[in-house]
């Protein structure tokens, strides 16, 4: 491995348990690969611009993908293509993806450029990869204790399958806002769960795999 991408689309990482949890991830992933470079993209600290007018135009025109109005979106597609794993760790907003998660798939999923459009539907271009998704919701929703629906699960399914990856991994911190205890153990839980995959190893070593 060479490359990991970690997209952060919490609005309030510096208190955020996923990307704390995200943090630990890419400590554990540069324990097995001392060498990897892992690129940042924060839609918190560097949020994107809306899509413009021009934008919308170039992508009904097919405008070349070297056109300035393309700039941005080529660069982040570039991240994508680069990295040999993804890691996103997003809140679940009023039942679905935080609209700053939406604004990035928005860039990344570009007809004739990340999918096609064929006969059978849309077809993704890019290679697949590993992509874990650290998911946190301050109550539940899934299992018995759930109170609300989940249509990020689905939704992310389908934009992220549309770009060609399918070796999607998701990964619930459900319950944040809870009894602290609790927490504490889901938190416990996530880490067990994920120190069994292969990139996330170095977790099972509480000693090294310590946040960044």
């Amino acid at each position: 491995m060479k490359t990991a991408l970690h997209v952060n689309a919490s609005p309030r990482p510096a208190t955020s348990q996923g990307y704390r949890l995200a943090g630990e991830l890419r400590a554990a992933l540069r324990l097995s690969w001392p060498r990897l470079e892992v690129l940042e993209r924060d839609l918190a600290a560097m949020p994107l611009p809306p899509l413009s007018t021009d934008y919308a135009e170039a992508l009904t025109r097919r405008t070349p993908p070297q056109a300035a109005v393309f700039t941005l979106s080529e660069a982040l597609i570039g991240e994508l293509e680069a990295s040999d794993l993804l890691l996103i760790n997003t809140p679940l907003h009023n039942f679905t993806l935080p609209a700053a998660l939406k604004l990035w798939l928005d860039y990344v999923l570009r007809i004739g450029r990340t999918f096609a459009s064929t006969a059978e539907g849309k077809r993704g271009l890019l290679a697949d990869r590993p992509v874990y998704l650290l998911v946190g919701s301050g109550g539940h929703h899934r299992g018995p204790q759930a109170r609300q629906p989940d249509f990020l699960t689905s939704y992310l399914r389908h934009a992220l399958g549309t770009l060609g990856l399918f070796d999607l991994n998701f990964i619930y911190l459900e319950g944040l806002v809870g009894d602290p205890a609790d927490v504490a153990d889901t938190l416990a839980s996530v880490r067990e769960q994920l120190s069994r995959e292969v990139p996330f190893r170095a977790l099972a070593n509480p000693v090294t795999a310590t946040l960044e």
